[in-house]
């Protein structure tokens, strides 16, 4: 079972506590006068006792099972970047973490005393004399007096959070004897299993402080900012005197203000008068400022502190809610996420994701209706490394909303923009983004599977500025031509003979289209499926699915893709052809210390280690670096990176039809990363995307990545 908030049983496997003789005393006359047994010579008020225990009922108590059975309380996870230090994002219902006493001030541990039980290190679970003067008060008319103990109110919580219903919540909370009773019989079985450190430790995590603080750790956030071990005099007594009422007492209102001071000052004085602090230390106390505001506790990925890591966040969130190890569904899933205290150490990197940052607002600003997209990926793991783009990652608001969108329909509308603020899956896919065509980045996939089919790199085509495919007969296609499928090359300079190396370094459409003729377009779509490829568009997965043969352009990259796909795909080939499904976790630990094996990397071979290293060697073609195995021939689309890294690279541009959508992928064996520049809001639009924006951005990230790192060179074939 995975998480912590699972059912145990008391007794708990820890040292008892010596019983006094009295517990035994008390117990036995207790349970004799719930039995209607007259007890002469008692030393406790038994007639007022007597009649608690005839309103509850002896034959319930007698049933009453003897041990509690205690669920944890919700617990806040925490999010870590890669280095297991730096917190990305807290995820809670309750805003809660439980520390041990230790880590708890003394100050705070005295304070709930004198505020809730004065008698704590004196009874055993029950003040029956308390109890009984409480039920004497109460049924005189006079003000209501509880009279429960921290173990009771220990139970009273515990029986809270075991709930499986409403009903039970209510029953677990009702002022009524039999609720009473109950939580005195758990109370006594309770002291015998555990310590009053222990039963202390375990009131100050689980009881609520307001403003939705749970627990001393964040109540100790919430008002003061600090660590629970750090609070001084005045701020426990404060803290304390709040849990009798939340609301009432609680600092931040115009009419709790003057209560909570008061209140914090009756704390005091009871710590005084049982010696917990000095006649000097309560004056300085109560001399000290009570605050008027909270500080604000982000949850979830919208309150990051970094804007930067919101995409990153956001893609980790839809990985937890789509595993099934979390859950049946996705409410579930979100539950255990955000009550079952987990520390989660992703695979962001901190260095990688700010360069990608900062590349992307280089090129383009955060302002902007095109919408600059990247992602990295480590190859032979699939650690998602950086998601960036020039979007800030939160929820438009009414008073500065999105201007709408440059869609006409939707404009009409009145559908807003995702720009400025979005938080969109734009880079990653997901909900209703299924992605955008990427153009020639494609080919790799042709490359991959010819080579698979036994073509070599060297294999000539003498290429034609535009070809009539008599194969693939795609008449709704731009490029079509009497019912043909007719691509045509960038450049009408393209024509001639070439082979892998400089067809794909020179990005030759009407190499590729021929290439993929010769071994089949299926063959080619299933390996763009191997190296994780998905088809999120109906369409395009019923073409992937019933009509791959048939699927022309498919090499051309129409089908739509994220950068997340791209960067992850061409990290097979640096993985000597070790796919490895993208994630974001590098370990994942329960607040019991078990260490999960959920979202380690989960790889398989695609294709051979040959095949990737050839592809690769190709692949180095287009971005300006050597081939080893060939020449590249004096192409390269986007020759500049090689110079811009400064490390052996390979890669691939892409652009597709009208130059709607510009894209680029640059990798070594340690990082890939890729870029696209599109219009998320509506890819029919008329913008001519432009490399000079999109290559820099990638090609620097890397750049900055490998910064100080050695050189490795790409292995060959058969080493």
């Amino acid at each position: 079972m995975i998480g912590a908030a699972s059912l145990t049983a008391v007794p708990f496997a820890i040292r008892r506590r010596e019983r006094h003789p009295l517990t035994n005393v008390s117990s036995l006359l207790f349970c004799g006068l719930l039995a209607g047994v007259v007890v002469a010579a008692a030393a406790l008020p038994a007639t007022a006792l007597s009649g608690l225990v005839a309103k509850a009922g002896a034959e319930e108590f007698a049933s009453l099972p003897s041990e509690l059975t205690q669920q944890t309380s919700p617990q806040m996870s925490r999010v870590y970047a890669a280095d297991g230090k730096t917190q990305i994002a807290v995820m809670y219902d309750e805003f809660r973490s439980d520390v041990p006493l230790k880590d708890i001030s003394v100050n705070m541990q005295h304070a709930i005393v004198a505020a809730e039980d004065h008698k704590f290190y004196e009874h055993h679970g029950v003040d029956f004399k308390g109890l009984a003067r409480a039920f004497v008060n109460n049924q005189n008319g006079g003000d209501q007096q509880g009279a429960s103990t921290l173990t009771m109110q220990v139970v009273r919580m515990s029986l809270a959070y075991s709930a499986t219903s409403a009903a039970e919540v209510v029953a677990a909370t009702a002022k009524t004897p039999e609720r009473k009773v109950a939580e005195m019989k758990y109370a006594l079985e309770l002291e015998k299993q555990l310590t009053k450190e222990q039963i202390l430790e375990r009131y100050l995590n689980v009881a609520p402080f307001g403003n939705r603080a749970y627990g001393i750790y964040a109540a100790s956030q919430v008002y003061f900012g600090k660590k629970p071990k750090d609070l001084d005099v005045a701020q426990s007594a404060l803290l304390a005197g709040m849990v009798k009422g939340t609301t009432y007492y609680d600092p931040t209102t115009t009419d709790g203000y003057p209560r909570a001071k008061q209140r914090r000052d009756y704390v005091v004085n009871d710590m005084l008068s049982l010696g917990y602090v000095t006649a000097d230390q309560a004056t300085k106390a109560k001399a000290e400022a009570i605050p008027h505001n909270t500080r604000s506790v982000g949850n979830g990925c919208t309150a990051v502190s970094q804007n930067e890591w919101g995409f990153f966040c956001d893609y980790f969130q839809r990985w937890w809610l789509g595993q099934s190890a979390f859950g049946d569904n996705e409410y579930d899933r979100e539950r255990k996420l955000k009550t079952g205290g987990y520390k989660i150490v992703t695979t962001l990197d901190l260095k990688a994701q700010k360069s990608a940052r900062k590349r992307v607002l280089q090129e383009s600003g955060d302002n902007s209706v095109n919408a600059l997209l990247v992602a990295a990926v480590q190859p032979g793991t699939g650690k998602v490394m950086a998601l960036a783009a020039n979007r800030k990652f939160k929820l438009p608001t009414s008073a500065k909303p999105n201007p709408l969108s440059s869609d006409p329909k939707k404009r009409e509308a009145g559908v807003r923009a995702t720009y400025p603020n979005t938080t969109n899956p734009i880079i990653t896919g997901g909900g209703d983004i299924h992605g955008y065509q990427a153009g020639s980045v494609f080919k790799m996939f042709t490359m991959v599977a010819a080579l698979e089919d036994g073509v070599g790199l060297d294999f000539t085509i003498n290429t034609v500025p535009r070809y009539v495919s008599p194969l693939y007969r795609d008449s709704a296609a731009p490029a079509a031509c009497n019912g043909h499928y007719c691509p045509s090359n960038s450049s009408a300079k393209e024509l001639g003979p070439y082979n892998m190396w400089t067809g794909f370094g020179a990005s030759v459409n009407t190499y590729f289209v021929p290439l993929q003729e010769k071994i089949g377009a299926e063959k080619v779509v299933d390996v763009a499926k191997r190296f994780g490829v998905q088809f999120r568009e109906k369409n395009d997965n019923d073409l992937a699915t019933q009509s791959a043969h048939d699927w022309g352009a498919f090499t051309l990259g129409v089908s739509a893709s994220t950068p997340l796909d791209i960067a992850n795909a061409y990290a097979t080939l640096a993985a000597d052809g070790k796919y490895c499904a993208p994630t974001p976790i590098q370990q994942i630990t329960t607040h019991d210390g078990e260490k999960l094996k959920v979202g380690a990397p989960s790889c398989k071979q695609a294709t051979t280690a040959d095949v990737a290293r050839s592809a690769l060697d190709a692949a180095r073609c287009p971005v300006g670096d050597s081939a080893q195995l060939g020449s590249c021939g004096g192409t390269g689309t986007a020759k500049g990176a090689r110079g811009a890294v400064g490390h052996p690279i390979f890669g691939k541009t892409g652009t597709t039809d009208s130059e709607k959508t510009a894209a680029l992928v640059v990798g070594t064996q340690d990082i890939v990363v890729a870029g696209y520049l599109v219009n998320p809001d509506w890819q029919a639009h008329t913008d001519h995307m432009k490399h000079d924006v999109v290559n820099p951005a990638v090609w620097n990230t890397v750049a900055d990545y490998m910064k100080d790192k050695p050189d490795e060179q790409f292995k060959r074939p058969g080493e």
